[in-house]
């Protein structure tokens, strides 16, 4: 059986017993409150509890998942011992909802949720969104912007002398002065913008874990500020720096200079970058507002896989709150509840993206026996139809340190371990990936095994026993697989700290080559960036012309979005490479980022107009018409909209013809005869359009117009009777 059918299958079975969004099933009994931490008033008190010790305020609903953050810090104080309940989405227009389980014995611990709030309630082009995963029935507004910041506000109004701590990837990422993308502005540090006392950042077990301990003892807050992987503020009694600082720290900029200087914005943000280990990293000081200094202490260790294994261990119920049944489940659950988890970290070093400064670049990975542990419990689930979506984490291949020396060293400072080039001490190994693959694969009722999340292609190329990519298109992709080749200019992708493109095409041949000799057909789903500091317009046409030359037609393009604490928002904010302070060009205005967006949906008939426009003013007019060497087809429309000819199209050049293949994509043709060839590019596959295209016979042979006055002085084959291009909504970005 191929791919494609164990696809569809896994689909159709999955939606038998679909009632709601988040696919429980109708004969499947929803779960019981009592298997969750209290979430109401009323489950508090069903077990007898007067007061908890610790009250965790979520702008997500409270889904009892390990990949939530708010289920682990909780789930993991309970283990200790310790009351703790959780306050989901309160109501920030009063103190009604905040006062719900009364004050805890120790203190309020306040997260966004999973995705910072903003970029969970706006696109890139700074559009509402409508919806939100991470709330019932996917409705947005349930947060407020800016959430941590708000819920730590009304905490502090209606229980002043509560301790108040903030954490997860909202305050992690915001820990110092940084970019506000939404405000065009830079903004102080959220720990002295919301006046919390204490912010973990990072992956917090540690930390909670030893605060937990210290309130427990009887300590006040203010004797945490010693413990790894925590900031506070200290407050200037005289001119000069307060008191009370580590021994040992570096001065980052503050908060007026890097408002006011760009290189300063570029010094502070390679400082952060810099001294985010836990091996060799340092503490750091940042003035915020006048008078008020941030203290970064070292980072806290990754946990070690003995440690992580317990985190996995806990009790989870693996399901959202049964409170939110009638309003329609939580989406979120979709994609991670048969999902596992094996690793936490990346070294891949992409500047856009802000796991390096939340898990850090040290890579930990699970034993075999905690991950397969998991999987056994999907198998007494009623829901789990033996489909494993995803055995993964921030990139599914990486499984451990990328070089020995980083364990008693720390990471390497300046330097990356994949980009430009593949560090000669990097450990290269996928026999251990391997081997854990292999043994879910035997477990009774599992019947396929996928690789979702994003895998590392370089890292993988670099494997010199090269059994390890044909395992995976054998039996670990459902007829797609996701790989992020972002761009194709080696100049903007070097600012992205991404490797060059024809690594990505040497890796394509490879994968397709693989994926015959299986005898499956498959398809890679690239994910690609436009407006990154770097790109032109200029750029994302030569993107535009390597995706039609290889027949690769992206479903979605993600304009860059400048979130808080990475490089890349460096460089967007200042127009400076923080590394060697060389200028970048910075797509800034709306109508710039939509062309380049445009530009890589070449194909789409409702972006033509506008990429036509655009050639004509960059004087590239050759690339408007049928050829092979082609982008767009011209406007066929008279001045009233009106058809220039007549007869059939031929085959346009906004694509290939039907059963084609390019040199890196394939268009895929129908198998039965007499019938027109549908879903003619990978399209298809992911859900888009399965008309055959404009001009194409049964069996998919291409119709040829016939050449009129028109044609022939356009040097360009008409279209007779074409419909106007029709105007669609924006994407969300």
């Amino acid at each position: 059986m191929d791919h494609k059918s164990d696809h569809q299958k896994e689909k159709t079975e999955t939606a038998r017993g679909q009632k709601n969004p988040a696919g429980l099933n109708q004969d499947v009994p929803a779960a019981s409150a009592a298997e969750f931490l209290p979430a109401t008033p009323g489950e508090m008190q069903a077990r007898g509890w007067q007061q908890a010790d610790f009250v965790i305020v979520s702008g997500d609903a409270y889904v009892d998942h390990p990949s939530f953050g708010v289920a682990i810090i909780g789930r993991l104080l309970e283990s200790q011992g310790f009351r703790v309940v959780v306050l989901a989405q309160p109501d920030a227009a009063n103190h009604r909802d905040f006062r719900l389980f009364g004050r805890p014995k120790y203190a309020f611990l306040v997260s966004a949720g999973n995705i910072d709030s903003m970029v969970a309630h706006y696109t890139a082009a700074k559009k509402r969104r409508s919806d939100d995963a991470y709330t019932p029935g996917n409705k947005g507004g349930r947060r407020p912007d800016r959430a941590v910041t708000v819920y730590t506000r009304m905490l502090k109004q209606a229980y002043p002398q509560c301790p108040v701590i903030i954490g997860g990837i909202e305050a992690s990422l915001r820990r110092f002065a940084h970019y506000d993308y939404w405000t065009d502005q830079v903004r102080p540090s959220v720990l002295a913008d919301c006046g919390a006392d204490l912010l973990i950042f990072g992956m917090g077990e540690r930390q909670v874990t030893e605060i937990a301990r210290r309130f427990e003892a009887g300590l006040e807050v203010t004797g945490m500020r010693d413990i790894p992987g925590v900031c506070y503020t200290l407050e200037q009694e005289e001119k000069g720096l307060p008191a009370g600082l580590p021994e040992k720290y570096l001065l980052c900029p503050g908060l007026q200079k890097v408002s006011a200087e760009a290189r300063a914005y570029c010094e502070a943000a390679r400082l952060q970058q810099d001294e985010q280990d836990a091996v060799r990293g340092q503490a750091l000081v940042q003035e915020q507002n006048p008078g008020v200094f941030l203290v970064q202490n070292p980072p806290a260790a990754p946990l070690e896989q003995a440690e992580l294994d317990a985190v996995f261990a806990l009790p989870f119920a693996r399901m959202y709150h049964p409170m939110y049944e009638a309003q329609g489940g939580v989406k979120a659950i979709e994609e991670v509840e048969f999902s596992l988890m094996h690793n936490r970290g990346c070294y891949g070093g992409c500047n856009f993206c802000a796991i390096t400064l939340h898990q850090g670049r040290q890579v930990r990975s699970r034993s075999h026996e905690s991950v397969l542990a998991e999987a056994q419990g999907f198998l007494t689930n009623p829901r789990f139809k033996g489909y494993i979506h995803d055995v993964g984490g921030p990139t599914a291949n990486f499984r451990g340190p990328s070089c020995r020396k980083q364990l008693k060293a720390g990471v390497c400072k300046n330097r990356l371990c994949l980009s430009p080039k593949p560090c000669p001490n990097l450990v290269v190994d996928h026999s251990d990936y391997f081997k854990l693959l292999r043994q879910l694969r035997r477990l009774p009722g599992v019947k396929k095994v996928f690789i979702r999340s994003g895998i590392r292609y370089d890292y993988l190329l670099l494997d010199r026993k090269g059994s390890f990519l044909e395992e995976l298109c054998r039996h670990h992709v459902s007829g797609q697989l996701k790989v992020a080749p972002e761009h194709c200019s080696d100049r903007v992708l070097a600012l992205m700290g991404k490797p060059s493109i024809r690594i990505f095409e040497d890796f394509a041949k490879r994968f397709y080559q693989a994926s015959k000799k299986a005898g499956l057909e498959q398809y890679l789903v690239p994910y690609l960036m436009s407006s990154h500091p770097g790109a032109t317009v200029e750029d994302a046409l030569e993107m535009a012309m390597f995706l039609k030359r290889h027949d690769l037609r992206p479903e979605q393009v993600q304009d860059f979005y400048p979130t808080p604490g990475t490089i890349s928002t460096a460089m967007f904010y200042t127009g400076l490479d923080p590394y060697t302070l060389k200028p970048v060009y910075v797509p800034k205005s709306m109508a710039e980022k939509q062309l380049q967006r445009l530009l890589l949906q070449y194909y789409k008939p409702e972006n033509h107009p506008a990429i036509r426009q655009a050639l004509i003013r960059m004087g590239k007019k050759e690339l408007i018409g049928y050829g092979p060497n082609c982008l767009v087809p011209p406007d066929h429309r008279g001045p009233a909209g009106a058809s220039r000819s007549k007869g059939k199209a031929a085959a346009g050049a906004d694509g290939p013809r039907a059963g084609t293949k390019g040199p890196l994509g394939r268009t895929k043709a129908s198998a039965g005869k007499g019938k027109a060839a549908a879903g003619t590019s990978r399209n298809a596959s992911r859900g888009g359009s399965k008309t055959a295209p404009s001009g194409a016979r049964p069996g998919g042979s291409p119709v040829k117009a016939p050449v009129t006055k028109k044609a022939k002085a356009a040097k360009g084959w008409a279209v007779a009777k074409a419909k106007p291009e029709k105007k669609r909504g924006g994407r969300r970005g």
